[in-house]
């Protein structure tokens, strides 16, 4: 849906879609190895932290397993939960469909779709900053890549340093 909206491939964003979160439930263990095997690297604050491997070993299985070599669909897989600076319409396209996906009940979930529904753009930011919020809230480390985005999106969708 978001796809067609915002003029993206329908074909890669499904793909994306569908293998966004299909290492999620695999155990620590198996992540780290198929990252591993894919030949993928992952950041010392990505290894301290398991919310963010289930993003870069789904994206190592989808190259390492399927052979999947399209950077576009493996990209909007790596970066599709905390996000990145210069994603590309596919990155934000998957990045706000795992924001907003049916089995989404967190609070604020009905802005949130309200914000993608008004504009990708006021979706990027409120999800981003969403993200920044709930994170620092929580006192958990926050990955850099979200911080970067959120700086990205204000300065390429609101023309703004402030």
């Amino acid at each position: 849906m978001l796809a067609k909206r915002y003029g993206a491939n329908e074909e890669k964003a499904e793909v994306a879609g569908i293998l966004h979160d299909v290492m999620k439930e695999s155990t620590t263990e198996e992540q780290l190895e198929m990252i591993e095997k894919a030949g993928m690297t992952i950041t010392p604050l990505e290894k301290s932290q398991k919310k963010f491997y289930h993003q870069i070993s789904g994206a190592a299985y989808a190259k390492a397993v399927l052979q999947l070599d399209d950077t576009e669909i493996l990209d909007a897989i790596r970066y599709h939960t905390t996000g990145r600076a210069d994603m590309t319409l596919m990155d934000e396209i998957v990045y706000l469909a795992d924001f907003i996906s049916a089995d989404r009940d967190y609070t604020d979930v009905d802005v949130m779709r309200r914000k993608v529904e008004e504009s990708k753009d006021q979706g990027l930011l409120y999800a981003t900053s969403y993200t920044i919020r709930s994170v620092t809230e929580k006192g958990s480390i926050l990955h850099p890549d979200t911080v970067n985005a959120y700086n990205w999106i204000i300065t390429k969708y609101f023309n703004t340093g402030k």
